[in-house]
């Protein structure tokens, strides 16, 4: 069974793509928010920030990988079913 949230990653991964190759340079963390069907392109830093500290471990861990294999950190914010998950994929995915 696939991921619903990894669905809604690929329905929306050229705008996703479009927004990270802006910003490429300072390797930023994407976010997109279901309920506001919006994309965020946010500082590391300051996102990992927000996070509690748990998800701060594991979002350090997921994006320096990520950073290394040139790839792209994309949360899924889901606020009706109160869930944020992420998902690490290379810029040149093809859904």
């Amino acid at each position: 069974m696939r991921d619903p949230y990894l669905d809604v990653v690929y329905r929306h991964w050229s705008s996703i793509v479009m927004m990270y190759e802006r910003y490429a340079d300072k390797k930023p963390v994407m976010l997109f928010d279901i309920e506001e069907q919006r994309i965020y392109v946010l500082p590391y830093a300051a996102y990992r920030a927000e996070l509690s500290q748990r998800s701060q471990a594991s979002l350090k861990e997921q994006y320096e990988h990520a950073v290394a294999s040139g790839d792209v950190v994309v949360f899924v914010r889901d606020n009706q079913q109160e869930k944020l998950v992420s998902v690490s994929l290379p810029v040149t995915t093809q859904p």
